[in-house]
């Protein structure tokens, strides 16, 4: 497929041939069906500002128990499979739409098995809006590009961790990813798809974007209710009404003229993750797995606002990196 087409096809692997101030990763989260465990796997591959430090990886994330384990891998047993479905190796570890299989270890630490997984729930892909940026994916250049890959999805199989077997029978599982240089100076992030109607997502994303010769604050956010997707960004007209953040949590509403969601995260224990900076797997990411999200979903007509959804997310995957308050406030 070629360097346009990969536009819309956001699985894809979108970095070509370059092979320096660049990075790409794919965020697996699975839940099993007690909803007592989760853990994310995050595949990549990273390049250095200079090119000289590179490197793929395999990070996994456990709900419980020690720190997150990194694997790390010769940039040359990464590969990928260009074209309409997705498929990426690392090492012996396979990841596609079907499912993953893994075979982790560094003398330390050890994470083997599968998972498969259902039919993905995609973010639409447009011809004008290919995927969860909008026409911003058309943009060149932008310090993170973002997609939204199945925002619900069954699980089966499971997965052996330093000698811990988790079972994701009947589980639920997300899947999404970044790419480009660096994550944002400052985000928050929230995402579950465990409430009390199956089939029920929220994706959440705000953070600070370089802008030419500044910067904005912009928003993503995806409500999936009853098989239809309630979008919300800045490319969709929508403004971010409420912010406030606290420790390991926040308040965020965002509203367009026709809707408004009010959505409320609160973390538990935050795990440090390895995150790029100029493609550089060395800056830090503070995210909580087993949080929860309370979400309003409101109708604007008239000056009236109508509650159609609210209810609480678990399970939640959580982000609240805002520690220079770069986010701005506005009272909720």
């Amino acid at each position: 497929m070629s360097n346009i087409g990969r536009i819309w096809n956001p699985a894809e692997y979108q970095g070509g041939a370059v092979t320096k101030r660049y990075f790409e990763g794919w965020y697996f989260k699975q839940v099993d069906a007690a909803e007592r465990r989760t853990v994310s796997v995050i595949p990549g591959i990273s390049y250095s500002a200079d090119g000289g430090a590179r490197h793929a990886f395999v990070q996994v994330v456990p709900s419980a128990g020690e720190e997150p384990h990194y694997f790390a891998f010769p940039p040359e047993e990464f590969s990928s499979v260009p074209g309409k479905h997705f498929a990426i190796r690392i090492g012996p570890n396979t990841f596609s739409s079907s499912g993953m299989t893994l075979d982790l270890r560094d003398g330390v630490h050890e994470v083997s098995g599968s998972v498969r997984f259902g039919s993905w729930s995609p973010w639409p892909v447009e011809a004008l809006s290919p995927g969860a940026m909008g026409w911003y994916r058309f943009v060149p250049g932008m310090e993170t590009y973002h997609g939204v890959l199945s925002m619900d999805h069954a699980l089966s199989g499971s997965l052996l961790v330093d000698g811990d077997r988790i079972d994701f029978a009947r589980g639920r599982g997300y899947v999404e990813k970044d790419w480009g240089r660096s994550f944002p100076s400052s985000w928050i992030w929230a995402q579950s798809n465990h409430f009390e109607e199956r089939g029920t997502s929220l994706t959440l994303s705000v953070a600070k974007i370089p802008w030419m010769t500044g910067s904005f604050v912009g928003s993503i956010a995806g409500l999936l209710l009853d098989g239809k997707l309630h979008r919300f960004g800045t490319y969709t007209g929508a403004r971010i009404t409420c912010i406030e953040t606290g420790d390991n949590e926040a308040h965020i509403t965002v509203s367009d003229k026709r809707e408004e969601l009010e959505v409320h995260v609160q973390g538990c224990r935050a795990l440090t993750l390895k995150a790029p900076v100029l493609g550089s797997m060395e800056g830090r990411d503070a995210e909580s797995l087993g949080g929860t999200v309370d979400v309003t979903l409101r109708t604007l007509h008239d000056g009236r606002a109508d509650v159609v959804f609210e209810d609480t997310g678990r399970q939640a995957g959580i982000e609240v990196m805002n520690a220079k308050d770069e986010l701005g406030r506005i009272a909720c």
